[in-house]
């Protein structure tokens, strides 16, 4: 199948643009003007962009496909104002959705730090008030924070005596017994336990739900965290199962999460490996978490955090835990990528790389994930081993906020260096966390550019000296994303040869004044 997109403005890479492309077969087979295309090709099919601006398909470098799909099927509490207002909103869900009296409401978006009436982190006794005598169970933001109401607290059998888990906790409320929140591995450990597992047939509803909502936005490559310790089996077959029948509508590269020995080791046995599976979905790197979020004051801090003393996060696994893991995922020749958002949490991960490492590259392309509070010494350090960062430059729009707050101004200036890595080599690539934040490509952007919220604040930036330009911030989206997956030579620009995944936009992105950024939209993508 043939098809020539004519009349476009297709962007090659820095001010470089073509005003055509031919398509054959899903693989862009040439690039050049309108006359140049046309001469070629032959009974194609034509496509009039009436100039529009065409990039390479956008890649996500680390969202959570299931976790988004979940969320947009479950009760939406982003940019709610109030407890009450998530009340409301759950209590509007009933009502349409009418749900058995047996299931578990659950919901994902909540923000305490918006709160009209101050930051209060809601309790049992206010979910409490919802409806009916369903169990619920409402995640915030983050996704390591869940508060859960009292009838889902007895669900799960949880209370005052139940041990605390490895890696998480439950809070108790002044009378003694559990609040509903709970923190970290807590919510995975305790409520999970006692919430319907979803069916293969939701696993796949999840993943096509997310799918068709990244291609509204440009979206044609998600490198996702759904593959885990307790369902890995299950997960990869649904997707086997969905490209089989043609129904990827993105490309999926896995980013599969084993936080214990055994069920990796079965996961190796089983001949899974990065880059086992096929152009729509394959397996990419060993994920680890080693601690959890500013937000929720659970990222792993060297010292204690500057508006909780005392409190210096929470450590997911410990660092010989890690060690242990990550060494056998390299033995194994798979890629790592770990989950670090305090500067302990990046320290012990770049201690554990080096040991690996040594003074050989970093071949099999170990990187992390977010890569957040840090100072100049672990900026050296990335650049000097070529760690990959796969960065989130969304979480500014809420983060510029809290962050000094939380770790104090001196350490606050040196975090989310993303210029800077960027300036210096190190391989970083963009994505959003989805559904910490949203997927939409274009608000990423905007924060990668002018370092401020999507509101304009701060005016000029938040440490301006780490933005970058909108043609670095579109590379890094696309080719950075592509050399995560080991696919630079295939994916991630318009070039001969290439994948022909593609991007229309609404207008022109690289002409347009900076605050327009995060108003684009994408008229039409076309995978392969």
């Amino acid at each position: 199948m043939k098809k020539a997109l004519l009349n476009g403005h297709f962007y090659l890479e820095r001010d470089k643009f073509a005003e055509a492309v031919l398509i054959e077969d899903g693989i862009i087979a040439a690039v050049g003007s309108n006359e140049e295309i046309r001469a070629r090709m032959g009974d194609a099919e034509t496509v009039d962009l009436g100039g529009g601006t065409v990039l390479p398909g956008f890649n996500d470098s680390h969202m959570h496909i299931l976790n988004f799909g979940a969320k947009l099927l479950s009760v939406d509490l982003m940019g709610v104002r109030s407890i009450d207002e998530m009340v409301e909103r759950v209590n509007a869900y009933i009502d349409e959705h009418h749900p058995a009296p047996d299931a578990v409401i659950t919901g994902r978006g909540w923000n305490q730090d918006y709160f009209d009436d101050g930051p209060v982190i809601p309790t049992r006794q206010d979910l409490d008030r919802i409806k009916g005598d369903y169990a619920v169970r409402l995640t915030r933001a983050c996704g390591h924070l869940v508060v859960a109401n009292t009838r889902m607290i007895e669900r799960a059998g949880v209370t005052a005596e139940t041990p605390q888990p490895e890696g998480g906790r439950f809070e108790l409320g002044p009378d003694g017994t559990p609040n509903g929140l709970f923190r970290e591995t807590a919510g995975v450990a305790l409520l999970d336990r006692a919430t319907p597992a979803p069916t293969r047939a939701d696993l796949a509803a999840r993943i096509e739900s997310t799918l068709a909502y990244a291609a509204h936005y440009g979206i044609t490559s998600l490198q996702s965290n759904d593959v885990e310790d307790d369902n890995w089996q299950e997960v990869l077959s649904v997707y086997e199962e969905l490209d089989r029948a043609g129904k990827l509508k993105a490309r999926v590269y896995h980013q599969c999460c084993f936080m214990s020995a055994e069920p990796f080791q079965a996961f190796l046995a089983a001949g899974y490996r990065t880059g086992k599976g096929t152009d729509y979905q394959k397996v990419g790197p060993f994920k680890l978490y080693t601690d959890g979020s500013l937000g929720a004051r659970t990222a792993l801090l060297r010292e204690d955090y500057a508006d909780d003393p005392g409190n210096r996060g929470i450590e997911c696994i410990s660092a010989e835990g890690a060690r242990t893991l990550v060494r056998a995922a390299d033995a194994a020749g798979m890629q790592v990528s770990i989950h670090c958002i305090g500067d302990a949490a990046i320290c012990r991960v770049l201690d554990i790389y080096e040991e690996i490492l040594g003074d050989k590259p970093n071949a099999h392309r170990h990187g992390i994930i977010h890569c957040q509070i840090m100072d100049e010494g672990m900026l050296e350090r990335i650049v000097r081993h070529g760690i990959l960062v796969q960065a989130q430059p969304i979480f500014l729009h809420y983060d510029l906020h809290i962050v000094e707050d939380r770790v104090g101004k001196a350490l606050a200036e040196t975090s989310y260096p993303f210029g800077s890595l960027y300036r210096r080599g190190a391989p970083i690539s963009y994505g959003t966390d989805a559904p910490v934040e949203d997927l939409n490509p274009f608000e990423n952007l905007h924060c990668a550019v002018t370092r401020e919220d999507l509101n304009g604040y701060p005016a000029g930036g938040y440490v301006p000296s780490e933005r970058v330009d909108i043609a670095s911030a579109i590379d890094i989206y696309t080719m950075g994303g592509a050399y995560t997956s080991f696919e630079e030579n295939r994916k991630g620009r318009i070039k001969e040869g290439y994948l022909a995944d593609l991007v229309l936009l609404d207008r022109d992105i690289f002409t347009i004044p900076e605050e327009e950024i995060k108003h684009t939209q994408a008229l039409a993508t076309w995978l392969g």
